[in-house]
């Protein structure tokens, strides 16, 4: 007798959510809004995930046109901050039936090359960092529906742009320096051509220019630890001038390169000089003493993309407003010394 196939069906979820099998397809093929009520589509998606069902994404293509296919393009696949935008994306897409494609456009630069025979026929849509654009051009993901991340919303190549409020970041950080008395700034600037970045430099500059009697002094170094090193070393040995007694990092590598610059001219943290950074990695902890810095959440980045590129495809409206970002006050900061 040949063997039953156990594998569930959408009448198992329905059953075991207490809806119809209309209501299971319109949630799980994100179509319930105004149809359905949120607490049912949840009961929906939860049996989903209880029994294992997935739907035949195979019948259900042939039906839609649509490939369930998204593709998510970063500018390295090694940095701990795009794996967490990677997790909160797949996380969403799965909910909703959908594949994520990592890409990676390593340091930005591009054009990369197209992993496809033809994106347009293997992608129903892209999400992308400003940091990674260029690989859009060969992949030709400027005519799919694109979602930008850290983009500038009145520039953006795409149908609609998810950032962080960096912008805020960067006053909570320089508030705090402020506060704690420090007049002389050194920026640790990111040397990578982003709006992400431009707007670090351009917060930091405004802040600073209504305290009186601070002076900021920029240094560009590529974002390693090494490249960080040497920037800020040369920076905080350069002759004829007051030296820092903050150094405000675009981001925590960067901060652990003015780290060994401060050790290895004898400077110590935070008694000599203050040192901030913008990510919260887990590298912020690793240093001692603890990274000051700005945290961002990742992965609800990700989710935030995710969504937004869904509510693109269905010809909805996305959700406004920039994600909040939170200062994470550690032992690297503390007002500035006698020096």
């Amino acid at each position: 007798m040949a063997q039953r196939n156990t594998r569930p069906t959408s009448r198992d979820v329905a059953q075991a959510a207490g809806v119809s099998q209309a209501a299971v397809s319109l949630v799980l093929g994100d179509k319930w809004r105004g149809r359905v009520a949120e607490a049912t589509a949840e009961r929906v998606r939860q049996a989903a995930r209880d029994l294992g069902y997935r739907p035949n994404l195979a019948a259900r293509n042939l039906r839609l046109g649509r490939t369930r296919t998204v593709l998510l393009v970063v500018p390295v696949l090694t940095t701990e901050f795009f794996a967490g935008v990677y997790t909160g994306a797949a996380r969403v897409a799965a909910d909703h039936g959908f594949g994520v494609v990592l890409y990676p456009s390593p340091e930005g630069v591009g054009p990369a090359r197209d992993p496809f025979a033809s994106a347009q026929a293997a992608l129903d849509g892209v999400i992308a960092s400003s940091m990674a654009a260029d690989a859009l051009t060969a992949i030709r993901g400027d005519q799919l529906p694109l979602v930008m991340l850290d983009s500038d919303p009145a520039g953006s190549l795409g149908a609609a742009t998810v950032n962080l409020d960096i912008a805020d970041g960067i006053r909570q950080v320089t508030d705090h320096l402020l506060g704690l008395g420090h007049r002389r700034f050194l920026h640790l600037a990111a040397d990578v051509p982003s709006w992400t970045f431009e707007v670090r430099a351009r917060e930091l500059a405004t802040r600073l220019a209504a305290a009186p009697g601070t002076s900021l002094r920029t240094a560009p170094a590529p974002i390693s630890i090494e490249g960080a090193l040497a920037a800020t070393e040369a920076a905080l040995s350069a002759p004829g001038a007051h030296r820092p007694t903050a150094v405000v990092c675009d981001d925590d590598k960067l901060a652990a390169g003015a780290y060994k610059a401060a050790r290895r001219l004898g400077l110590r943290i935070p008694d000599d000089l203050s040192v901030t950074g913008l990510d919260d990695l887990a590298l912020a902890t690793a240093l001692d003493p603890e990274l000051t810095t700005v945290r961002l959440d990742a992965e609800l980045f990700g989710e935030r993309g995710m969504h937004t590129l869904l509510a693109v495809l269905d010809g909805r409206t996305p959700d406004a407003g920039d994600i909040p970002v939170h200062l994470v006050v550690r032992g690297s900061t503390a007002p500035p010394g006698a020096s």
